[in-house]
């Protein structure tokens, strides 16, 4: 259950970091809003999975940035994970396209608030 959780709050906030963000664009179709919502669950299933695999790899490997900047690479280690993101569903028809970099780090960062404050709101499975 713990995981559909993290979807839909990964959902929500893809979709209102794309809302937010110019450069941020979500594959859209005139096929109805029922379509639109299974297009941006994909697009955060890819997102979950690759924050799931790859994130601690990267986070490891630049342990010492980390440690340097006090946890603020972080956030450009978010934008590199939005970025595959766009990277991997860019090919197929439910995807998302990332303009840039900068854009990464606009969208990694309200994604990262909308994450938390969501996170905050819903209550936990672990008692």
């Amino acid at each position: 259950m713990s995981f559909l959780v993290r979807l839909v709050i990964n959902a929500i906030a893809i979709w209102l970091a794309a809302a937010w963000v110019n450069g941020i664009e979500i594959a859209s179709s005139d096929k109805g809003t029922g379509y639109d919502i299974l297009v941006v669950l994909f697009i955060a299933l890819v997102f979950t999975v690759v924050n799931a695999f790859i994130k601690p790899f990267v986070q490891l490997l630049s342990l010492p940035l980390l440690i340097l900047t006090l946890g603020l690479f972080t956030l450009v280690i978010n934008a590199l994970m939005l970025l595959l993101t766009s990277w991997i569903t860019d090919s197929t028809e439910f995807g998302i396209s990332v303009d840039g970099f900068w854009t990464a780090v606009w969208g990694a960062l309200i994604i990262s608030l909308v994450n938390f404050v969501l996170s905050a709101v819903v209550p936990s499975s672990k008692n």
